[in-house]
């Protein structure tokens, strides 16, 4: 009998869909069969290089018969929109992060799935990988005994720096905390569960920011959102994370993410990346020492997420980087901003299960 394959779609043909793209054509079990944009043009450059994709419009994308799985690499403003499309025409989803640009947003597109017997995946898939997955090992194991504490930090002076069209990183939807702090609040609850409460202050070193590459470099746009969060989590578990996140820092040597416990400590590798080296220190040793790895999809990608959930479909299994965890992640970090803006603790009213673990040895047909 043949491998099992799920039929994939692509709507937005950005920066990090050449990422995409490239991953999932390594991957067991899923085929790219067309993209789509706005832009058809974008769309057609890739099925070029590709012959076996065809460059469609997004509404034909969402009515063709050979897409199972539409993958949403929009702008975060459109999450919502294209994934309510899609699954309108009776499609699965997986979507870059954030879920939405809000829960008002979010919420009725899991409703919507529960009603229609649908899926909603959604990046960030790195958790997946065996930099994550080895630091939830060695805590489940107990080998830093009960994590009581953390802290999670991500500084850089900007995404105009790099990125010709950056508007969008500073629009609703966007800056420090929508944009790279889904890769940490989905590691956090991964290691430590969901968060229950959280406090926050945030600030904005500049009203407008210019770009610095590309063909409209030297020209500036307006910031319409903080760029400078720092606030705790409260986990439901008792651990307690501080959190640092902001567009308006210039160097730094912060670490990414440190699990502190009744017996040890861990630092668990960017949570931008699906590898990295784990760290451990003990009360009996104190020096750190690299912990072997323990777990995790190896060699993993972006596109692993939509394996593992095309897989999750096909065996009428859960999926791990699904739509509840990710409207968790929105939630916490939607309270943050709001509990800054109202400098006061604010209750998450979301929960969520901790994913399944990713086993050692591993890959997304099997797990």
């Amino acid at each position: 009998m043949g491998e099992q394959v799920t039929t994939i779609g692509i709507v937005g043909t950005g920066v990090i869909s050449g990422t995409y793209l490239d991953h999932l054509g390594k991957l067991p079990g899923v085929e790219v069969v067309a993209v789509a944009d706005l832009d058809l043009a974008r769309a057609q450059a890739i099925a070029e290089k590709n012959p076996d994709i065809r460059a469609v419009s997004p509404d034909e994308l969402y009515a063709a018969d050979d897409v199972e799985i539409v993958v949403n690499l929009t702008i975060p403003a459109a999450h919502a929109p294209v994934h309510q499309a899609a699954m309108e025409a009776g499609k699965h989803v997986y979507g870059e992060k954030p879920l939405a640009v809000d829960r008002v947003e979010a919420e009725p597109l899991l409703k919507y799935a529960a009603a229609n017997n649908l899926r909603v995946g959604c990046a960030p898939d790195t958790v997946l990988g065996t930099g994550t997955q080895t630091a939830r090992a060695v805590i489940d194991r107990g080998d830093i005994g009960v994590p009581h504490a953390a802290t999670a930090s991500f500084v850089t002076p900007g995404h105009e720096l790099w990125h010709p069209a950056p508007e969008f990183y500073y629009q609703p939807g966007g800056g420090p905390v929508l944009d790279m702090g889904p890769y940490y609040v989905t590691s956090l609850v991964t290691l430590l569960g969901p968060v229950r409460r959280v406090t926050a202050r945030a600030g904005q070193s500049k009203q407008e920011r210019e770009i610095h590459t590309g063909p409209r470099a030297g020209t500036t746009f307006p910031v319409e959102v903080p760029t400078h969060v720092t606030g705790v989590l409260e986990h439901e578990s008792g651990a307690l994370t501080t959190v640092l996140m902001s567009f308006d820092v210039w160097a730094a040597r912060l670490p990414r993410i440190e699990i502190h416990g009744t017996e040890g400590s861990l630092s668990v590798p960017d949570p931008n990346g699906f590898d990295g080296t784990v760290e451990i220190a003990t009360a009996a040793q104190r020096e750190w020492t690299e912990v072997p790895v323990a777990g995790g999809y190896a060699g993993a990608g972006r596109g692993v997420g939509v394996a593992d959930m095309a897989r999750a479909i096909r065996r009428g299994e859960p999926h791990r980087a699904d739509g509840a965890l990710a409207y968790h992640v929105l939630d916490v970090l939607e309270s943050l901003l709001e509990a800054a803006v109202q400098d006061q603790p604010v209750d998450v009213t979301s929960t969520v299960t901790r994913p399944a673990a990713v086993p050692l040895g591993a890959s997304p047909e099997t797990a």
